[in-house]
Parts: structure tokens; sequence; C-alpha cells
């Protein structure tokens, strides 16, 4: 259980974040902090028995059953590495932020924070290709989030990087796929056991270039590199954790993972130490190029990514241990220098190294650490990141074939460590070399500094303590090729070759260092023609651009045109399907009575009646009378649950009609003879197809085998003897949940459109305005009779509308149902009101949707006790005598139907019918100014001034940004 739990505690991190903002402002990262230490100190702990027995830690919960997906979580040595970094970095770059940013609440950025830890833990534990992707998912949406948070200009950095590493997840994605219809589970670890990859090789390269696309984008490798020095407009925190010390590890992990089944593979080999080493040398030569510390040092991680992928690439037992100790050694000297950049940062108010002074004597503490860490990624000893370059040369000597190869790929990573050299001394001869001058400020604080001196010392102590990491590197090497591995990492080696490639790496980067100058007037120019930022902001332009025309050729701000060809189309296929069948099978018995023809000449009437009429409130009453009729037609043919919906879904209909009509002209505008022509020829095709459906489905065939399940199981299953109702919160409420999720937004969606269109606060055309002064005026004059109404008939409804609800699961009612008789009684309510303005309906109806949503989603949760997501949980309670009351959870989920569909029927009747919206500006009648006598605790309302014939501009002043 010490998986979830590790989830579970960072979840209610997140949930807590706002709390503790509100208590302790930026401090509240200490709190955090020790959270993150807390759980790094618990996955610390299961090292002996991860690393030391070979142990691995698992945890399952079945999530979908029916297709093999579970919460499967998996503690082994490759993501015990992953996720002592992801939660160690995590609590250190937590205690760096709360004297990173000046004092205030930082809510978005610690929820963000940990939620983004959430996802990296959650992607390096899953054991489920389906899960681990939801979580890979997740660090994209965080980091998209994170960047945003640092103002307008990280507006664009944030959306494409947000764009690339999404296409990579698509290619994930489609990866997934593969692999479960191949594989037939969702088990990562079966899968990567089991699956016969060389009996299929096109299949199985397919599936490794899209791994490789989505480990590409996300650590940043040629082409894509462009996207992380791009990131580097969010703040240093964020830049820290996710660009430089794990979200940007996710795709070395990814790699580490597959290469047990990839690694033999020519095509997986030549790309990965191919395009790894382009990405190392190129994001060298880079960093070279820039004057700003942080541009620097994102440029640097590129290349250190590139190397990381090229030796993953190699393949062998001895790489993969290199890699290993260079994941750990990355993490920690560029975390360190990350930190140290932010903190000259925001002591001398720059980064640019051509404006900094020498900054050795005002801040000595941040220019050691700062050496020590840069040192460790030149690979200089006696640090750990000598000791993985190390590693890393001798394992790329050792590539399997020729020999002339490895040779070749090793004189590869030379060049780039040479140039790591001379940026990292670079780097800090620019910050604190050179002539001291007079900084803005001195040293920073101990609680300033405590974080970079953690992850720089560490890279110094564990040089010295290198057989402690023994363990770990052979349970990685085991985890990621299958074999047994013993390794014996120490400092010194003796005189071999991978010595000599080192010191010729410190030799050149000495010399760079040297001729410094020189090498800055050689780079002083543009290296290649385009930037990436460039190339992908084309591209983005091109696909507008492109849709754009496509669009143009059946572009119209009218819906009939889309319309027409969607029913045409519909309706075309209907009729040749029906048509095509070879003979109607005779119905066994009679299916019309007496009464249906009195409904179809009904409903024939009240639409001729609608085609005919000019008046749109007609029509609106017209179109109410064949529902009715439909209505009517439901409850005969015995469907009470139909009929019920139907009727009500008709009152609240009409309600809504007329309150959007007292925007629009009081008849139709005139309409072409052609177009009149085209509806009616559509409408003739559809009424057609339709008829002919009826004429052949009625009466004519077997109840479906889905049906006969339903009816038979139903009782036995949910406890309920409405089969509508248990299909909609028993057997199929993920689709439920999915349709009241869309709800929801859609009410959210009219209160946006209203606010950012300023719908809901112009003035009508003065023909408008006359048509909706008549219409308030007769509700106004006739409302006695109307408030008497309603005011018995109210409680009742309000008191069916809860029996409906509780009576859902075993007879005619539910959450959907009884709250649209609660949204009628609401509509009544707002209708007997004497003014728009008394109608308004104070109730918070956007939190009553959301609360709706969550309500439903944790019930779902409940059922996780019963071993699947939103399975039902029963409970008999016994009543007085031998009775009992039997309740389930499903009842907990049309609670939150029930709330969600309130919410957004009050959406709809406060947003379209409140009176400022269209007249509030200007009385309708003498009856404007008068106070109602049945309601004296109504509240009076001020109307806004505007300019004569003009609409309100919002005050951007307001907390609300605009009039309300």
């Amino acid at each position: 259980m010490i998986l979830p739990v590790l989830l579970g505690v960072l979840v209610v991190a997140v949930a807590a974040t706002p709390l503790l903002d509100r208590g302790l402002g930026r401090n509240a990262g200490w709190v955090l902090a020790g959270v993150f230490g807390t759980l790094a100190a618990v996955v610390g702990a299961q090292g002996p028995a991860v690393l030391g027995r070979g142990e691995t830690l698992e945890f399952f919960v079945p999530w979908m059953p029916t297709i093999d997906v579970g919460l499967h979580l998996r503690l082994d040595g490759t993501s015990w590495l992953f996720a002592m970094l992801v939660l160690g970095v995590g609590a250190l770059v937590m205690a760096y932020s709360t004297r990173y940013f000046p004092p205030g609440r930082r809510t978005g950025f610690y929820a963000l924070m940990t939620a983004f830890a959430v996802a990296m833990l959650g992607l390096v534990l899953a054991d489920d290709v389906v899960v681990m992707f939801v979580f890979w998912e997740l660090t994209t949406i965080c980091s998209f989030l994170l960047i945003g948070l640092s103002g307008e200009s990280a507006n664009r950095p944030a959306v494409r990087t947000f764009i690339l590493t999404g296409l990579g997840g698509l290619a994930l994605l489609a990866a997934v796929v593969m692999l479960m219809v191949n594989a037939g589970t969702s088990r990562l670890s079966t899968i990567l056991a089991v699956t016969d990859w060389q009996a299929s090789p096109g299949w199985s390269v397919a599936v490794a270039l899209l791994v490789i696309l989505a480990a590409f984008t996300k650590s940043a490798q040629f082409p894509f590199h462009y996207w992380l020095p791009d990131a580097m407009a969010a703040s240093t925190p964020v830049s820290t954790y996710l660009h430089a010390a794990t979200m940007v590890k996710a795709g070395i992990y990814l790699l580490m993972r597959f290469t047990p089944v990839f690694g033999d593979f020519p095509l997986w080999n030549v790309l990965l130490i191919g395009t790894g080493l382009v990405t190392a040398f190129i994001g060298a030569l880079f960093a070279l190029q820039r004057t700003d510390l942080k541009e620097l040092l994102a440029y640097s991680t590129v290349s250190q990514l590139g190397l990381l992928v090229a030796i993953i690439g190699v393949g062998t037992p001895y790489a993969l241990a290199a890699a290993g100790v260079h994941t750990l050694a990355h993490a920690l000297f560029k975390a360190s220098l990350f930190m140290l950049m932010g903190v000259v940062d925001t002591r001398n108010g720059t980064r640019d190294i051509r404006q900094l002074p020498g900054l050795w004597r005002a801040m000595p503490a941040t220019a050691t650490l700062m050496t020590i860490a840069a040192l460790s990624m030149a690979g200089i000893p006696p640090l750990l990141g000598f000791v993985s370059k190390e590693a890393i040369l001798d394992a790329m000597l050792g590539l399997p074939g020729e020999p002339w190869v490895g040779v070749l790929v090793a004189l590869g990573a030379v060049a780039a460590s040479a140039l790591t050299f001379a940026y990292s001394f670079r780097m800090v001869y620019g910050a604190f070399g050179g002539t001291p001058g007079t900084a803005k400020h001195g040293e920073a604080g101990p609680s300033y500094l405590l974080a970079p001196a953690v992850t720089a010392l560490s890279g110094l102590v564990l040089a010295f303590a290198l057989p402690v990491l023994d363990p770990l590197v052979d349970r990685l090497v085991l985890d990621t090729t299958g074999t047994a591995h013993e390794s014996h990492l120490a400092l010194w080696h003796g005189f071999n070759l991978p010595l000599l490639l080192s010191a010729i790496v410190i030799g050149l980067g000495a010399v760079l260092a040297w001729q410094r100058v020189a090498v800055d007037r050689v780079l002083d120019r543009q290296l290649v023609p385009v930037q990436g930022t460039q190339v992908f902001e084309g591209a983005y332009r091109g696909v507008i651009a492109a849709g754009v025309r496509i669009g143009r050729l059946t572009a119209s701000n009218a819906p009939a045109p889309y319309l027409a060809a969607i029913l045409l189309t519909l309706g075309g296929t209907a009729i040749a399907v029906t048509l095509g069948r070879p003979e109607v099978p005779a119905q066994p018995e009679p299916t019309t009575r007496p009464t249906d023809w009195l409904l179809v000449a009904l409903i024939l009437v009240a639409v001729t009646a609608v085609v005919v009429t000019r008046s749109r409130l007609a029509a609106v009453a017209l179109v109410g009378v064949a529902g009715f009729a439909v209505a009517l037609w439901f409850l005969l043919l015995g469907g009470f649950d139909l009929a019920l919906t139907q009727l009500l879904v008709e009152i609240l209909t009409v309600v809504v009609a007329v309150l959007v009509l007292r925007r629009l002209p009081r008849t139709f505008h005139p309409t072409p003879r052609a177009r009149r022509l085209g509806a009616g020829v559509v409408a003739v095709i559809m009424g057609v197809a339709a008829g002919l459906a009826a004429f052949s489905l009625t009466g004519r065939r077997e109840m479906s085998p889905a049906s006969e399940y339903f009816l038979r199981n139903a009782e036995e299953d949910t406890g309920g003897t409405n089969v509508v109702n248990t299909i909609l919160v028993d057997f199929r409420a993920l689709d439920t949940l999915g349709e009241l999720t869309v709800l929801g937004v859609t009410g959210l969606i009219i209160i946006g459109v209203l606010e950012s269109a300023r719908l809901n606060h112009g003035r009508l055309p003065e023909k408008v305005a006359g048509f909706a002064q008549n219409v308030v005026f007769s509700a106004r004059e006739n409302s006695l009779i109307m408030r008497t109404v309603a005011r018995g008939l109210g409680p009742v409804l309000a008191l069916l509308s809860l029996y409906l609800l509780l009576r859902g699961h075993s007879a005619p009612g539910g959450g959907f149902i009884a709250a649209l008789v609660g949204g009628a009684g609401f509509a009544l309510a707002y209708l007997a009101a004497p003014a728009a303005a008394r109608a308004r309906i104070r109730l918070p109806y956007p939190r009553l949707i959301a609360a709706g949503i969550a309500v439903a989603g944790a019930s779902g949760i409940l059922g996780y006790l019963e071993g699947s997501f939103l399975r039902p949980l029963h409970l008999d309670i016994p009543l007085p005598g031998d009775g009992y009351y039997h309740f389930t959870t499903a009842l907990v989920f049309d609670v939150g139907v029930y709330l969600a569909v309130i919410g957004v029927l009050l959406t709809a009747l406060n947003r379209l019918g409140t009176e400022d919206d269209i007249h509030a500006e200007e009385p309708l009648g003498p009856w404007a100014e008068s106070t109602d006598e049945d309601d004296p605790d109504a509240e009076d309302e001020t109307n806004d001034e505007i300019d004569e014939g003009t609409a309100a501009e919002p005050d951007l002043a307001s907390p609300k940004g605009g009039r309300r």
C-alpha cells in the first residue's frame, strides 16, 4: 500500500495549497518541502528491499476491467531512481521557492508544482500503459500552465511547448493502442515480457518510432530541441524542477523502459545515438553563444539530454549503467546551477554576463557552489559528473559492431564534452570572474542557498561514496537490459583509454576557455538560417491559413447550409437503406389505434401552422404544441418516463425560447423563395426517411440482446426496477458522467458568451425594444394570478422534485426528471415575478453545476471500494417493522445529475431573463418605479446609466470586469 499512499499524500497536498498559502504565503513552500522530503525518505527506505534484495513493490486497483486497464503501480530500480529525483529535487525546489519569490500568496504556483509532482511520480510508477499515458499528458498540461503563470510574455512559449509536447503525447497514445491490441493487456511489464517483437518487425519498428518521437519531443532532442530554451520564460523554480531535473527526464525514462525490447533493433540504436550526439553538439554550441545565464543553462540542458539519449542508444549493460549514473549527476548539478542562477538574478537584477560585475567577492558562497556544480557538469574530478562522463565514454568505446564505430561515436561525445567544459567556464567566469564591481546586493541568506548547496555538495560527496550507488546501478541495468551486472564505480580505474579521452576533453575545453575572445568572435553570427520557434510559428500560421482556405469553400455564418448537408446525407442514407431491404417482415398484430391518428393530425396541424406563421412567438408556441402531442403519445404507449421528460423539456424550452425571443424582432424576416423551396425539400426528405424507418421497424423486430440483458439483470445487479434509470446511473454511468460534464460546460459557456459578447448588457434595437416592452408590460399586468398560483404550486413542485429523485431507482423518476420538475418550479417563480429584476433567483448556479459534476465523480470514486470506478455500493437500511430501505450510491450519482441540471436551468433563467440585459436603462411604463405590494421584502435595484443610444463599455476597474 506504500505506492498509492505516495500519490494520495501529494494529491491531498495539492488540495491543501490554498489553505497553506492563505495562512503562510510564500512560506507554504516549507510545508510542501517537508511533505516532499518525507515522501522521499519513505521511497528511500524501500532501497534495501528494491535495490539490495531485488524485490519489486506492486499495487493494483481495477479501473476498466473489461479492457484490463487498472491502476497498476510498480516500484523497481528504475522507477526508484526517478521517484527519488522527483521527490528529492521537488523538496529542495519548494524550499528554494520560499525565498525566490517576494512575499505574497503563490497558490497557483504551489498547487501546479505539486500537481506536476503527482503527474511525474505517477508516470514513473505506472505499470499500465494507459495510466502511464494519462500521467504523461498531465505533465504536459502542468508545464503549460506553469509557464503561462509568468505573464503575458510567456503565453506564446507556453503554447508552443504545449503543442509540441502534446504532439509527442499523441505519438505515445498511438503506441499504447498498438501495444494493447497486440498484447491483449495494458500491463507494461507483461507487454515487454510476452510480446514477440521479432515476429512482426514492421509493427515493432512502427511502435519503436512512435516511442522515439514521444521521447524526443519531451526530452528536447533535435529537431524539437528549441522548445526547452523557449520554455525558459517560466520562473526559475519552474525551470529548475520541470525543464532541468524532472519533466525532461520523462523521455529518458521512457527510452530506458523500452530498451529491453528495442535495444537490439538497429533503427533504435542508430536514431538514438545519431540524434543524441547531434543534439549534444548543437546544444553545447548554442550555449557558447549565449550571454543570458538562463538561456545558456537551457541549451546546456539540451546538450546533456542528448548525451543521455546517445548512451541509451548504445544499449549495452555498461552503457545503461552509465546512463543511470549520469541521470543522477545531471539532476544534481543542473538543479544547482538553475537555482544559483536565480540567486544571481534576484540579487543583481540581471542575468546577462556582459552586465554582471565580478561577483566572487560580493557573493563568495554562491560563487563557490556554482563552481562546484559547473565542474561536475564539465566532467572534472573529483565530482560525480566526472565519473558519469568517463563511464559514458568507456561505454561508447564498447559499442557492439566494428571497433571504429565505437571510436567514432566516442569522439563525437568528446567534441560535445569539450564544448561543455567551455560553456561551463563561460558561465562561471561571466558571472563571478573579472574585475569586481559594485554589486547591487551582497550574498544571499542561508535559507536561500540551502537547496542549491545540498544538490551541489551531493555531487561532491557521492563521488567519494560511489559504492553506495552500485546496488542502484546493478538493479537499473537488470530492469533495462534483463542482464545481471556488477558495477564497481570508482573515481580512479587506472590509466586507460577513457581516462585519456577525459584528459582530451579537459584539454580541448581549456583551450576553448583560454581563447574565449576568439571563440566569441567566431560564434558571433547566426549558425543556422532559421530558429526553431520561427519554424514552429511558420508551420502554425500555415496550418491555420490552410484551414481558413478549406473552410472558405463551404463557409457560411448561417447554420442552415451545414444542417441541410447533414440532414440530406442522413435522410438519403436512411431512405436508401430502407428501400434496399429485400422485404419488410409482416407485423404480427396491428400497431396503430384511432387515438394515434388523432395525435398525428394534431402534430400535422401544429407543424403546418409553424411553417406558415410569421410570428416568432406563435412559432415557439406551436412547436410546443407538437412536443406536447408527442409527450402524450409516449404516455399512451406506456413510456411514462419518456412522456414526463418530453413534457418537462417542452415547458422549459418554451420558457427559455421566449427569453431569447425578447432580443429578436417580433416577426421572421422575409425569406427568398429559393431558400423556402430548399428548406421544404430537406424537410420532405427527412420526413419520408423518418416515416419509412418507423414503418420498417415498428412491430417487425424482436427485442435486442441488450434489452433482454437489462430487463433480466437490472433488479438483481442494481437493486432497482426502473430499467431506464439503472442503465443511466448503474450500467452506463460513465456515459452519463460524460454527458453531465458536457451539460455543465454548456452552462458555463452560456455565462461566458453573454459576458464576453456583452449580450447581457446592451440595449435592444428600437423595434425589438417595443416588442419587449409589450411582453414585459403584459407579464406584469397579469402577474397577480401567476403569483397566486406559484405560491401554492411552487412548494408542491419542490416536494415532487425530491420525491422523483428518491424514487427514481425503482419507479419513474431519477435525477434528470427530478431536476426538470425543480426547474419548472424555478421557471414558474421567474414568470410570476412582477418585474424581471425581481425574478432573479439568487442561487450560485455556477457552483451548483460544479458541485453536481463533483458529486457525481465522487460517487464514482466510492466504487473503488468494490473494485471499479462508478461501481454502485449497496446497503439495506432497516425500517420500523420488517421493512428496509435499499440505499445505493447510484442515488448519490443522481444527486449530482440533479444539481448540475438545476444549475444549468438557473443559468439560462438568470442570464437570459434578468432585467439589466435589455431594458434596465429606461422605464417601460408607469409601473417601472413602483414596488410590489405583495412582496414587501423585495430588493430595489438601481439601474446603471449609459450614454443614450450606445451600449455601456465594461468597467475595467471593476472586480468583475464589467457592468453588473
